[in-house]
């Protein structure tokens, strides 16, 4: 399959903290992903000059249609930007990855998230959407969408109720499998009616979290991914360092995770849907396309920031070798 994704076009500025005094200064809570105004994003920044910072593209869904191009999928990505130095940086960084980009380009600056790394590798999200989420449906249009097969959508872009709806009945119109990730329980709590009606509706691909998934049925992951997947075809809830469960058609799968002890957890999530698709991709089982997804997130905890560096991919495509064997 060929696959599109759709999120928030950020680029992401990765902190390596030395201790946690600055999340209780600016008062962010460990773990969390919080919304910041474009000077609270400058203020972080240019006040902690002193920190080790890596710059990446970015957005959940970004990083999970890169992996896919590095597994050899054919992969685009539709975001909106602005028309400054990090969208010049955005672009580029997409194709030389083989990634095609759909931007839909606005004045101003563009959206960045910067990313709190804790010394445990715990990661603290402050998010500056910029013009991220202010694409409309128009500006997607079915021509685009016909070259893929699927699309993944990122459950931040529920803020633009009518471009989420939109986007799922065109795909579906055309004939392409939906996929959703849930992104964060707050989003969930926030936008639980819109999840109720196009989850069942359109949706055949759910990913989620422990707490997404317990945000959104009142259940623990084992029995949370059982619900779910009476509502899509395909439901998929990641447990942390406990691994995944998937379930489809009542049948329950549990993989372990894979990984030591993580550097930093951003991206875990997103490599995790990249190895799952890819699998589907492939024809793969339900348990070979999370083993896959298992071993990318373990690949991409062991270094800053949410991409598997290229000296991995080697390696990585001779145990996806393994594992389909």
């Amino acid at each position: 399959m060929n696959m599109i994704g759709l999120g928030n076009a950020l680029v992401d500025v990765l902190l390596q903290l030395k201790d946690e005094e600055i999340l209780t200064r600016i008062g962010v809570k460990k773990g969390a992903m919080d919304m910041i105004s474009e000077e609270q994003m400058i203020a972080i920044q240019s006040s902690n000059l002193d920190l080790e910072r890596t710059l990446t593209p970015g957005g959940s869904v970004c990083n999970t249609m890169r992996t896919l191009a590095s597994l050899g999928v054919n992969s685009g990505y539709i975001g909106k930007i602005g028309q400054d130095n990090n969208a010049a940086y955005y672009e580029k960084a997409l194709k030389a990855v083989g990634v095609t980009p759909y931007f839909i380009r606005t004045d101003g600056v563009s959206g960045c998230c910067t990313v709190l790394i804790s010394p445990d590798g715990e990661r603290t999200m402050c998010t500056f959407l910029g013009p991220a989420p202010t694409i409309t449906s128009s500006e997607i249009s079915e021509e685009i969408l016909s070259g893929y097969d699927c699309i993944y959508i990122e459950g931040y872009l529920l803020v633009n109720e009518e471009l989420v709806k939109s986007t799922m009945q065109k795909a579906k119109k055309l004939g392409l499998k939906v996929a959703l990730d849930l992104s964060n329980f707050n989003i969930v709590n926030g936008f639980r009616k819109l999840l109720e009606d196009i989850i069942p509706k359109y949706v055949d691909i759910l990913f989620s979290n422990e707490s997404e998934a317990e945000a959104f049925t009142g259940l623990k992951a084992d029995d949370a991914v059982r619900k779910l997947s009476t509502m899509v075809d395909i439901s998929l809830v990641t447990i942390g360092r406990h691994g995944a469960f998937v379930a489809s058609k009542g049948n329950i799968v549990h993989v372990s995770a894979e990984g030591g002890l993580p550097k930093d957890t951003t991206g875990a999530g997103d490599n995790f849907a990249a190895g799952f698709l890819y699998g589907q991709a492939i024809g793969a089982t339900l348990e070979q396309s999370a083993r896959i997804g298992s071993m990318l997130a373990g690949y991409v905890i062991d270094v800053i920031g949410p991409q598997i560096p290229e000296e991995s991919w080697e390696q990585i495509k001779l145990k996806v070798k393994d594992i389909l064997n």
